[in-house]
């Protein structure tokens, strides 16, 4: 899921070399934690966070064939 969230990430900011994507496992359920430069965080949140509820719904849906709850968080 990590590569998929930095992937998604990488197409929407305009430094994607700032895009640091990192992934904690514990059991079931994974945390991604996703940050990028605080001139690219309303491009990743989007209007009313649309942008990141897409996010994590493209995740959610890729999850479900590996049997596991991911959660998306974006930190500055």
């Amino acid at each position: 899921m990590k590569e998929l969230v930095e992937v998604i990430a990488k197409a929407l900011v305009e430094n994607p070399d700032e895009v640091v994507v990192t992934e904690k496992t514990d059991g079931r359920h994974v945390t991604v934690e996703l940050k990028v430069a605080s001139s690219d965080m309303g491009k990743v949140i989007g209007r009313q966070g649309r942008i990141a509820r897409a996010i994590r719904t493209v995740v959610k849906a890729a999850s479900t064939k590996d049997d596991i709850y991911v959660d998306v968080d974006i930190v500055e």
